[in-house]
């Protein structure tokens, strides 16, 4: 297996590390302090494709593949966590659903904007008493005439405040819970966006509590076969974890390059921190765990990219570089001591937005359940 990467994909590594340190890594600060969502940048990344990395040009993509995808998930994970998060959840799990299991007029209108940039996708599964337990949706979809009724609330949702059209779960079958996938149109009257939430992290993306009063759409919005959403969406976090497992290592990655360049700089007992042996072992572990995590990932996206089940390996990226960025941040800190605990430095900042990852799109207890079945146990 060799993950040398091709010319095509080096031009968008290139080109994405570019644009992200130009233009989102000098407000990425700011962009935390003030919670902000850069609406400016996503407008900016829709114009150099970035918006449909992975989709083909037909549905206003470039037609990358997952391994592209997920080096330019890196790139802007980076330089900011925030914007990388509501990037792949824009991607992964708003616009994939869509062109996995929409129709083709679905696509053309639905697909095509997003992945042009024209607009922001999002994605609704979690409800007060649905997360990890998907099975626990109550949001319901009621069938009338040629329209569906959808009344329930959805919370934690990324890009919600923002979002141009919302791809969400519902309950379409009482007695046998079944649950189907709708595209739900943000401007539909009854759909309201509540407050955005006060975060510890990852305060650049959006994430509001979305709440649907009898919002009625199109019998043609059902998003593949009715009662399949559940399926569809088990599918798609699989494509999600990669991607998202792409963007820890980015976080990782900013938190180690700024801990070896003060190590080299700071000078403590006459010479360099970075001549210490304790801080030479952290430095060590975090380069030795970042490469490894980023193997997983390109495996992952590699047997993907080739159409091949890649369920485990997905899981495996997604536990291992989670749980690597987290211990990373953490040594980051250290090796900056009381600068690393101010805000002076990202260290700080990519902790609190490396937790995040640890939770969001299977937690890493999930992830280890999920292994455990694909080892037939």
């Amino acid at each position: 297996m060799d993950f040398e990467l091709t010319t095509e994909q080096k031009m968008i590594q290139d080109m994405v590390r570019d644009f992200a340190q130009a233009e989102i890594a000098p407000i990425a600060s700011e962009l935390d302090k003030a919670a902000r969502f850069p609406v400016e940048i996503f407008e900016k990344m829709g114009k150099l494709g970035l918006m449909g990395l992975p989709f083909p040009e037909e549905y206003g993509g470039a037609g990358a593949d997952l391994i592209s995808y997920c080096l330019a998930l890196e790139e802007v994970g980076r330089a900011c966590g925030g914007t990388g998060l509501s990037y792949e959840a824009h991607v992964s799990l708003a616009c994939m659903p869509i062109y996995l299991y929409g129709t083709e007029q679905q696509k053309q209108t639905y697909l095509t904007p997003l992945a042009s940039g024209e607009g922001i996708g999002s994605f609704g599964l979690t409800e007060p008493s649905a997360g990890s337990d998907a099975g626990g949706t109550r949001t319901t979809a009621i069938k009338q005439g040629d329209q569906w009724v959808i009344n329930g609330s959805k919370i934690f949702i990324t890009n919600g405040g923002y979002a141009k059209t919302v791809v969400l779960t519902a309950v379409t079958d009482r007695e046998s819970r079944g649950i189907s996938a709708f595209i739900v149109p943000a401007d539909t009257a009854g759909f309201k966006v509540g407050k955005a939430y006060e975060k510890l992290g990852m305060r650049a993306s959006n994430t509001v509590e979305l709440v649907l009063e009898d919002v009625r759409i199109p019998e043609e919005n059902l998003l593949g076969p009715l009662n399949a959403g559940f399926k569809q969406f088990l599918s798609t976090l699989d494509g999600g974890r990669v991607a998202i497992s792409a963007l820890a290592i980015g976080i990782a990655r900013s938190a180690f390059e700024t801990a070896l360049e003060y190590a080299k700089q700071r000078q403590q007992f006459g010479q360099s921190l970075s001549k210490f042996q304790a801080i030479q072992h952290k430095l060590a572990d975090m380069a030795m765990n970042i490469d490894l995590a980023r193997n997983a990932v390109f495996k992952a996206a590699w047997l993907h990219d080739l159409g091949r089940p890649f369920t485990k390996e997905a899981a495996f990226a997604k536990l291992f570089s989670s749980e690597m960025a987290m211990r990373a941040c953490e040594q980051a800190i250290q090796v900056l001591g009381g600068n690393g605990y101010m805000s002076d430095y990202p260290v700080e900042r990519n902790f609190r937005d490396a937790k995040l990852i640890e939770i969001g799109e299977g937690t890493s207890e999930i992830q280890r359940l999920v292994i455990a079945r694909q080892l037939g146990c």
